[in-house]
């Protein structure tokens, strides 16, 4: 970041301070709710209990968590029982801040603009899941208070994924998600299919959570998630209503209200119907764009809500039993929207979008496993080979989970790791909310004889090739922003390890480029230029190296 902006942050903030106070003191009252602290019980570094919780891990490495009671308990139970896994997630957050800012000045100055920034969200947030985000922030550990106090930290992170997409459009947000039924499925019930493709880092993705939830108030709903996280991002209830986000094209916004993940978590707790989930979405105000996929056993259908700061759409496909989703909006209220109108010129959205298009119609009759192998594909339009890891592949390797739910049934299944190539595990909403929390036994709720096997892509040569890929492209990264030499032996393995992915050449033309060997970066920049680019600034951003260089050798 620029000298220019560092002033324009002290200005911004001098003029702001006021402005913060109100929100640095707002905590919710949970008066009216039971006050009793948890006492948990270890059973085994695995497996936790408390009087109305389960944490466990299952045999595929995913935890599952059970808890129920009025929104403080949840939230205590949920802290009490993850504790551990909790302060594995704060790490994985904000060591890369730390990272990417490593002056104790200029990360005194980001905290201040995150408070100033969210200084309203509190004024958007239900009463509700402030007093569960308390609850859980009772055992939020000491390293990061320097952040922010417990309780803000933590609603903050609620809003990560919301500023993550819209201040850096980072392509670390490119979800795909599609529903079936009627004609279009085997058995002419609604399937609904998602690639949660939000990146921030690979221990982030390490532990990820089943919850299943039973509030005092509204449904029971189960959800994918991670430690601390009490909004929703994939989730279904038990009236067999999903939720799923993919997040769209933001203008950057200037102060923070309802994060998507607290909208969504409010529909699926208190939606059972399609136009229960409209009603809700349209009493939020949210601050980034997204669209999201509603799917419903009571409307044997699914729609996608798109809402942004300044507008609001429904998009229900007409004569077709098919939706798509990807990461531009589809309903006429945006049909004039530049951002929208940019996303789909400019992004990997279309091309993503076009290619579920491609794999559906090669599959008739949708079932779960064709389901799971959609999500799992990892080629392009005609499958062509686009490189391991290109963002235009439905499987980029990078999601946190793929799941796949049947509402009609209350079946849902969720992928093991890594990525989305371990086995889908499959859980029944029916059987686990029958018993009371109290009574469930410490034991995985998973259903093993409706789990589907992992993709055998995980045991090849070329996965190994593609997590080789993955470390040296990061140390030539470094190597290019620190000046430093790396041996010619590694730049060939870099184009070896990931020879149909554009960005292998790129990078090796960038450090060649920048080490003044022009000759070879021409050759690399060309050979980038002929493999499947991501995006239209990543084309251009090529275009004008290879102009560059150009210019260089005459």
């Amino acid at each position: 970041m620029s000298n220019s902006f560092w002033k324009t942050l002290v200005f911004t903030l001098i003029l702001s301070s006021c402005g913060v106070k109100k929100s640095l003191h707002d905590t919710p009252d949970i008066s009216i709710y039971n006050q009793r602290i948890p006492e948990r019980i270890k059973i085994s570094d695995t497996t936790f209990t408390t009087n109305n919780g389960l944490l466990t891990k299952n045999k595929y490495g995913q935890w599952e968590l059970y808890v129920s009671g009025d929104p403080y308990q949840i939230g205590l139970q949920v802290g009490s029982l993850g504790q551990e896994l909790m302060a594995v997630q704060e790490h994985a957050l904000l060591s890369k801040v730390e990272e990417f800012v490593p002056s104790k000045t200029k990360q005194y100055l980001l905290r201040k603009l995150l408070a100033f920034y969210n200084r309203k969200m509190h004024l958007h947030v239900p009463e509700e899941y402030k007093s569960e985000i308390l609850g859980v922030s009772k055992y939020a550990g000491d390293t990061y208070d320097y952040v922010a106090e417990d309780y803000l930290r933590l609603l903050y992170f609620h809003s990560a994924h919301d500023i993550g997409h819209a201040l850096q459009d980072l392509a670390l947000v490119g979800c795909s998600s599609f529903a079936a039924w009627g004609d279009k499925t085997e058995d002419g019930d609604l399937i609904i299919g998602r690639n949660f493709d939000f990146y921030a880092g690979d221990e982030f993705a390490e532990n990820k959570i089943i919850a299943f939830i039973k509030p005092t108030q509204g449904y029971n709903f189960m959800s994918v998630t991670w430690a601390g996280m009490m909004g929703v991002v994939s989730g279904m209830n038990d009236q067999g209503l999903t939720v799923t986000i993919n997040a769209g094209k933001s203008d950057v916004p200037m102060v923070a209200k309802t994060p998507i993940s607290i909208l969504t978590r409010e529909i699926l707790q208190y939606a059972s119907n399609i136009d229960e989930a409209i009603a809700i979405a349209k009493k939020r105000q949210v601050f980034v764009s997204e669209s999201i996929l509603i799917g419903s056993a009571n409307d044997k259908r699914a729609i996608t809500i798109e809402v942004s700061p300044n507008n609001f759409g429904v998009f229900k496909v007409e004569n077709s039993s098919q939706l798509i989703c990807s990461n531009h909006f589809q309903s006429d209220a945006y049909a004039a929207d530049e951002n929208n109108l940019k996303q789909i010129a400019e992004s990997h959205s279309q091309y993503r979008y076009e290619r579920m298009e491609e794999l559906l119609s090669e599959t008739p009759k949708l079932n779960v496993k064709k389901a799971v192998s959609i999500l799992r594909n990892k080629d392009g339009l005609d499958d062509k080979a686009i490189g391991f890891g290109n963002e235009k592949a439905l499987n980029q390797l990078l999601a946190h989970h793929g799941v796949v739910f049947k509402p009609e049934q209350g079946l849902v299944w969720v992928s093991a790791n890594p990525y989305q190539l371990g086995a889908f595990v499959a859980y029944n909403l029916n059987e686990i909310f029958k018993e009371e929390a109290s009574d469930i036994a410490a034991k995985s709720f998973h259903n093993e004889d409706l789990t589907i096997e992992a993709d055998p892509f995980q045991f090849t040569q070329a996965y190994l090739d593609y997590e080789k890929y993955r470390v040296l492209s990061r140390k030539i990264s470094k190597a290019i922003s620190n000046k430093n030499h790396v041996e010619p032996q590694v730049l060939i393995q870099l184009i070896k390890s990931n020879p149909n992915y554009w960005q292998a050449y790129y990078l090796v033309g960038k450090y060649n480029y920048e080490h003044r060997y022009y000759e070879a970066a021409l050759q690399a920049f060309e050979k980038a230029q002929s493999k499947e680019i991501t995006t239209v600034p990543d084309k251009e951003t090529l275009s004008k190296y290879i102009k560059k260089t150009q210019r260089k050798l005459n």
